[in-house]
Parts: structure tokens; sequence; C-alpha cells
């Protein structure tokens, strides 16, 4: 499983997990660079201090036999605080950084200055072409499967990943319905060289998740996630009460400041944080149905699972 980007973040399996608000936070951070991928932490839903405070936490948590594990730190460039963020990264002196829901442009050059890697998130072979005009050191290709907010060329991933192969020479992470060993593999025989994986870390024990959240996406069957908020900005919903409220008002033609009313303020913590899924938001990938009815689990045993599915796979096909 040794790749450009094992090599380039300095880890031992081209896992990454993904910086998801309200659920990646130093304990699921350190959970996954501990045991051999790359943690983020979800800045997007942290003020500066408490990101400082998270990125502390989570440097002493990945001190193993005395060697520090690396880690690093998501930031959605589209928040107001990035650069109150990013300021506090530079100052912890954070070894990489993934950047969203922005152009990367802004602040590759910045961050290398500091000495930091960056890795940036895209959703078309376009802009996986832009970032490697950028100077970013990797390029994240999320299909249209992923939860939360995707790309508005809702490209899936089996087809998004081969088109970015092409686009660019960087090396590539796939993200976007990856819960599995052999979804690993499938990532990298399309030209990937590493995987970015949502939901299966963020329904694990270390999430910071609410728990009833982790339940209800852990009953979801195929078909219970969708893709809304075409206005704004799409976004992957699990279906309940939110849900419903966000797909009546577009059906009738809601214009985008309605629809930002009816999302207020918060209401992703309602749903995800403080537990809240009837009338909070809910955000998770579709591969969601293919975990129905497991257990809610510790990291360690997932990426055991995932590396063992991944070789079985492997050895399956040869």
């Amino acid at each position: 499983m040794k790749s450009r980007i094992t090599k380039l973040f300095g880890i031992e399996y081209p896992i990454i997990a993904g910086g998801m608000v309200w659920c990646s936070g130093w304990k699921l951070a350190s959970a996954v660079s501990n045991a051999g991928g790359l943690g983020l932490i979800g800045a997007g839903s942290m003020t500066a201090e408490v990101l400082r405070e998270h990125i502390q936490q989570c440097r002493e948590a990945t001190v193993v036999d005395g060697e520090q594990k690396p880690f690093g730190v998501n930031v959605p460039l589209m928040k107001p605080n990035s650069a109150e963020l990013m300021q506090v990264i530079a100052e912890e002196k954070v070894p990489v950084v993934f950047t969203s829901a922005g152009s990367p442009k802004k602040w590759t050059a910045w961050l290398h200055e500091r000495g930091i890697k960056v890795a940036h998130v895209v959703a078309s072979s376009t802009f996986a072409r832009k970032c490697e005009e950028a100077g970013v050191d990797a390029v994240v290709a999320e299909g249209f499967e992923a939860g939360g907010h995707n790309g508005k060329e809702e490209t899936t991933t089996m087809c998004l990943i081969p088109a970015a192969r092409k686009a660019t020479s960087l090396p590539l992470i796939a993200a976007g319905g990856i819960a599995s060993g052999e979804a690993m593999l499938a990532a990298m025989v399309l030209g990937a060289e590493g995987v970015q994986i949502g939901t299966l870390f963020a329904l694990t024990q270390e999430s910071g998740a609410h728990e009833a959240f982790k339940r209800r996406c852990l009953d979801l069957n195929e078909g219970d996630t969708k893709l809304l908020l075409r206005k704004l900005s799409p976004t992957r919903l699990v279906k309940g009460g939110f849900y419903d409220a966000i797909e009546e008002a577009e059906n009738r033609g809601a214009s985008p400041e309605e629809l930002l009313d009816i999302i207020g303020i918060g209401k992703t913590k309602v749903g995800i944080f403080d537990g809240d899924v009837e009338n909070g938001e809910l955000e998770i990938g579709q591969v969601a149905s293919l975990l129905k009815g497991n257990d809610i689990e510790p990291v360690a045993i997932v990426m055991q699972r995932l590396v063992l599915e991944y070789e079985q796979a492997l050895a399956s096909l040869t």
C-alpha cells in the first residue's frame, strides 16, 4: 500500500480521515493517525482558539513510543474566519493542511513558506488541473456520493478519479463513497494513490458526533440520503424533518434567501453534535446504507479491517 501519498505525509497506510464538522475533533484525528493513517481536525466548526486547543491535544495524543505521528487540519476556505484559523495553524506548526470550498491559490504559497504541506479538495478534473497550477502537493477528488457539501457538477467518484488522473500528475486522493478495502482498491485501480474516508470514521467511537446521529446513520437504507440545496451549495442530507422542510421549499421554487432562513444558524450542530435527528441538519455519505446494522466501533478496529479487506481483495484478483 505504499504510494506517493504515504511518502508525502509520512504515514503507514494511504488512508486519510475527512475533516468533518462536529465529527473530526482531536480524538478522531489522533486515533486515525495512531492507527497508521492521517487524521484531520475539522476546523469548519471551530473558532481559532478552539482549533488551537484541538491541535495541542492532538499533538500530545499522537506521540507514540517517543515518535510524533503526523496529523493535519482541514480548512473550508469559505468560512469567514479562515484567515484566523490559518494563523493558528502556522503558529502551532501543523505539518499538513487540507483546503476546500475555495481557490487553492489563496493560501498554498503562504502555507508552503511556513513548511506546511497542502492538499486541496476538488469535484472536477478542471479544478484538479487548477490545483497543479496553484502548486499544491496533492489533490483530493471527491465524488458527489460524499456527505455534506458537494460539487455542482455532481460527478461520481468512479467517473471523477480517472478524469482527474488524466488532468494532473500530482498525487491523487479519492474521496466519496469509500468505506471498505474493496472500494479502496477500486479507487487505486482508477488512478488514485490514497483515499479520504468520511462517513465510516464519522460513525466510530472517537467521532465527536452525537450517538443519536451515529445510530440514525447506521440505520439508513439505500436512497435515504439526497443532494439538496443546489441553489446555494449542493449538500447531501439524510431524510427527516429538516430534509423535508428544504425539499418542500425547493419544490415550490423558494429563493436562496428563503432557503437560508430555513437553514438558520447552527443546524448542523443541532443535528450532528447535539443529536436532534428530526430538527437538525444531518449530513452523511451515500455509503452509509452499506454500513447498516454495524456497531459503533473504535477507529483501530475499523483501520485494521480496511487494511485486511484491501489485501484480501487484491489477493482475490491476482
